[in-house]
């Protein structure tokens, strides 16, 4: 039975479809997989087990009376608690919605629930997606399946730790700068970040509303691109989102191989990048020449700047979307209060970790009338050459291949103290977010240390299903995304 916590959520279906496995036979295993590994792990915040067993039930019933909804009817899918769920816990990993119970669903939740899907527990990140660790989270540190000394990477390390360590086959994600494809590469499972209004952001606790994108997080791209047909689409809810036509991705899977113009960008093989994430890198670059694909040497000369841009466009944003926890309404409330000025520092004091705090001070001082033109302006500025920098690229290319992550997982506490050198490790990933672009992970390789190493494809605006279709290619010939850690 053990097995089954490692399956695709491809090969879940199959077997429901062919009832050697109920839904819920299916939940009860996970629920029995999920207090067996969480001691170690820590990834889930919340768990609703009674209601998991009702969907799982609803659902076979369906399957019974020919009523299927979907071929994710009846799986299980981990949530991020940053994602809005009716009657469910909304914490954002942070003290100041400790007590926060969510009064609606998130648009990819209704799509969820609509399709049949179970939503199997509200899952740990660094506090409202700040961080790359997941050890901001206001309540635990969620450990890596693969070393439990080591990050799973962050933001959306729960949903990762737990894909990996097989608590959920699928689960959904939010990614700012990275916070999908990095803890997917730390955790050796695939990730993909979406195209910037792809899929609806209502119901998403914004971070940084010009750069947050909600995507799924599973064993494989096939999964990815199950759980990517029911999330995408137009949103009448959500002002950013785009009116596009939604392919079937699964056709990314069935199509004649063609041959590709795959970039490798120099900016992204630096001196930083770690020689066991540089061989695997290269292997995976001759593995594609040798299956007669065009490797094209491109360059995105503005790739330096991007983590100080990042990193002043989303503290600005965080620091106007995060105004509305304030003590009021529905955040925590300081009991030590004498007045109105009270309420508002002393909860805020009180609820905000020190990553939040810092990040909203940098926010509000590039935001300030004496600084808004030297930094935020002049970084929205550079945004537009970075996203210049892709467009030329892929006059050339088809697609953008590069390392994930310059290095495997790092051990927990051995960044905490250097702020900056944590904001590194998201030197890979954040220009694609400000692009506004689709980008996925997948794993190409394990180190010495027995920790997995990512590899990145970055795409064109709205060319999910070629991205998966390129990685499927490097997915089947490969084991990589079958191995599986021991951590029982």
């Amino acid at each position: 039975m053990g097995a089954l916590f490692f399956k695709s959520a491809k090969d879940l279906s199959q077997m429901l479809a062919a009832k050697s496995l109920s839904s819920v036979e299916l939940i009860q295993a996970l629920i029995r997989r999920i207090k067996d590994v969480e001691p170690k792990i820590q990834a889930l915040l919340s768990f609703d087990e009674a209601r998991a067993l009702r969907y799982a039930q609803e659902s076979d019933e369906r399957r019974a009376a020919g009523k299927l909804r979907g071929p994710l009817d009846g799986i299980p899918i981990g949530i991020k608690d940053i994602i809005a769920e009716e009657g469910q816990p909304l914490t954002c990993g942070s003290k100041i919605l400790e007590h926060y119970i969510s009064p609606y669903d998130a648009t990819v939740m209704e799509r969820l629930k609509a399709a049949g899907a179970i939503p199997l527990g509200r899952f740990n990140l660094d506090e409202f997606g700040m961080g790359s660790s997941t050890e901001n989270s206001a309540y635990q540190k969620t450990r890596n399946p693969w070393n439990l000394e080591c990050v799973p990477g962050g933001s959306s390390g729960g949903c990762g730790a737990a894909v990996c360590a097989g608590e959920v086959p699928l689960a959904l994600g939010s990614d700012t700068g990275g916070s999908i494809r990095y803890p997917a590469a730390c955790c050796g499972i695939a990730g993909l970040k979406t195209t910037y209004g792809l899929v609806s952001r209502y119901g998403l606790a914004a971070l940084a509303s010009s750069t947050d994108q909600i995507g799924p997080l599973g064993r494989s791209v096939v999964d990815l691109g199950m759980l990517l047909q029911i999330i995408a689409g137009h949103d009448e809810r959500d002002a950013t989102s785009c009116a596009v036509p939604i392919p079937d991705y699964s056709e990314a899977f069935n199509t004649e191989q063609r041959s590709w113009r795959i970039g490798i960008p120099k900016e992204y093989f630096s001196e930083g990048i770690d020689g066991e994430v540089y061989r695997s890198i290269a292997e995976a670059i001759a593995f594609y020449r040798k299956k007669g694909h065009i490797i094209v040497d491109i360059s995105l000369p503005h790739t330096f700047y991007a983590i100080p841009v990042y990193y002043i466009v989303m503290t600005a944003e965080a620091s106007s979307n995060l105004a509305r926890y304030d003590g009021i309404r529905y955040t925590h409330r300081s009991a030590e209060v004498m007045n109105a000025r009270d309420i508002y520092f002393k909860s805020r004091a009180e609820g905000f970790g020190s990553e939040v705090k810092r990040r909203i001070i940098l926010g509000t001082y590039v935001l300030s009338s004496d600084h808004q033109d030297a930094y935020y302006v002049r970084a929205q500025k550079v945004r537009t050459l970075i996203c210049r920098d892709f467009s030329q690229a892929f006059n050339e290319v088809d697609v953008i291949l590069s390392p994930t992550a310059p290095t495997t997982a790092f051990k927990l506490g051995e960044r905490l103290d250097d702020p900056l050198q944590m904001y590194l490790s998201d030197i890979c990933t954040v220009s694609v977010n400000l692009a506004g672009l689709p980008a996925l992970s997948i794993p190409c390789g394990f180190s010495e240390a027995g920790l997995p190493i990512g590899l990145q494809f970055i795409g064109k605006a709205f060319h999910e299903q070629e991205l998966l279709s390129i990685a499927h290619i490097f997915e089947k010939e490969h084991d990589f995304n079958q191995r599986f850690p021991d951590i029982d």
